[in-house]
């Protein structure tokens, strides 16, 4: 795990600061291709930091996560204003009737009946590596770069960087 720019912080203390981010966001832009275009769309994730994983519950009806066995390959978009996690790493689908339920909520009647809903299947992503912005909040950031662009300093806006996951 390395980290690409000089920010002060260790790469273990960006991996952790992702992992809180992302528990803490919870809703990813998931980005997924299909063999001919890219896709993007919301869904609540579990994050589960001790197993290093990324887990949603989908529908087998949808057409979005048919590709997923041929294209692995999808990047995890959380935003909390002008806090930013990107996440890249390999996805999968399973028909894991136990994590399913593990996972299973009262937010999710919102789309299924229940747990037990034979269309609910299993969408697991194993991170590979994330970015972070984490930076002030808008008031804060605007403020700054007024001030740089009177000054003509470059701004600095919090912090920046690559961690491998």
């Amino acid at each position: 795990m390395a980290h690409e720019e000089d920010h002060g912080k260790t790469p273990a203390e960006l991996e952790a600061r992702v992992w809180h981010l992302t528990q803490k966001i919870q809703f990813a832009l998931f980005t997924a291709w299909d063999g001919n275009r890219m896709g993007q769309w919301p869904l609540t994730a579990h994050v589960d930091k001790e197993a290093r994983t990324f887990y949603f519950l989908v529908d087998q009806k949808s057409d979005r996560y048919s590709q997923i066995e041929s294209y692995p390959d999808v990047l995890l978009g959380f935003v909390d204003g002008s806090t930013n996690v990107v996440i890249a790493g390999h996805g999968s689908i399973s028909d894991d009737r136990v994590k399913i339920r593990e996972l299973w909520s009262a937010f999710d009647k919102a789309w299924w009946d229940s747990a037990d809903d034979p269309s609910i299947r299993l969408l697991t992503v194993e991170p590979d590596r994330a970015e972070l912005w984490d930076s002030p909040n808008q008031l804060i950031a605007t403020a700054v770069m007024l001030t740089a662009a009177v000054t003509g300093a470059k701004p600095a806006l919090g912090d920046h960087g690559t961690v491998r996951m």
